[in-house]
């Protein structure tokens, strides 16, 4: 049996997380527009009765910013490289090489470990820079074309990292998908919505606290959380007039734990100014 670490890294907006869930069949990592939007290096759990365990690890998207969140982020990106089996470099076919590129590329070549070249979005009328990337396939163990949201070639990604993976014992119980708490991926899926709903207004320095999960009487499952932001302007525009805004980031939210859990979910909501919240994570 094969078992070990495949860590996926790559500039913000290729494909990271909807790749990580597609590739293990259930929802890990939170999907949005948004830049930044992976804030942990979440692990995603395929166990294959035959084959053995793949724990993916999905990682923040690099961007050239100074501030203190992607100064944070840069941190966790660098520090889930170490002691890893095999490095996923995933990048978009419908963006050139810029900048970006370069500087994840620099962090590639140092990392130790096995490396394949992944180049998503091929199904895309504007996947016109493949060429580019198809000319780095002697710097990778690997190269695989695909689409992580058609699911394109996936099965075949999964053979080539079990091929590059050493023997070895499950890291992870068989049926368990993440290292994420309950706490984590609720909040995790608040997040989402709050970006999804407001991704041109509220910037991508908002996170989000679980401070309570708790089974009632009857039933239902009560969660209190807090939508951290950094300005009490942005506390306005998450509100909303009326309180509409934090009320349809509610809804939404709780439609999808609903549908998760399979029984009632009441979603307590509150949004609080934390200038240091960057600190949290």
């Amino acid at each position: 049996m094969k078992s070990g670490f495949a860590v996926l890294v790559g500039r913000s907006n290729v494909g990271k997380s909807t790749l990580i869930n597609n590739l293990i069949g259930s929802k890990v990592a939170i999907t949005t527009p948004k830049a930044q939007t992976t804030r942990h290096a979440i692990h995603g759990v395929f166990t294959d009765d035959e084959r053995g365990q793949i724990v993916f690890v999905d990682t923040p998207g690099l961007l050239q910013k100074r501030d203190a969140l992607t100064k944070r982020l840069l941190y966790i990106l660098k520090d889930s490289l170490e002691d890893i089996d095999v490095i996923l470099y995933v990048v978009d076919a419908t963006r050139e090489i810029g900048d970006e590129e370069k500087a994840v590329g620099r962090i590639v070549r140092e990392a130790q470990g096995k490396k394949i070249l992944v180049i998503n979005k091929i199904d895309s009328k504007q996947a016109r820079s493949i060429d580019f990337y198809r000319d780095w396939t002697d710097k990778f163990d690997a190269v695989l074309e695909v689409s992580a949201l058609r699911g394109t070639h996936l099965e075949k990604l999964r053979e080539v990292i079990f091929d590059l993976l050493p023997e070895g014992e499950f890291f992870y119980p068989k049926g368990q998908l993440t290292n994420l708490t309950n706490e984590e991926l609720i909040g995790e899926l608040i997040r989402e919505k709050v970006f999804l709903r407001l991704h041109e207004e509220v910037p991508y320095s908002t996170h989000v606290v679980v401070e309570e999960v708790e089974e009632r009487a009857d039933g239902t499952l009560y969660v209190k959380a807090n939508i951290v932001t950094s300005e009490e302007r942005h506390k306005g525009i998450i509100v909303g007039k009326g309180g509409r805004g934090i009320r349809e980031v509610g809804q939404s939210a709780r439609k999808d734990l609903e549908t998760i859990t399979g029984g009632k979910v009441f979603l307590d909501l509150m949004v609080e100014v934390d200038q240091h919240w960057v600190e949290r994570i």
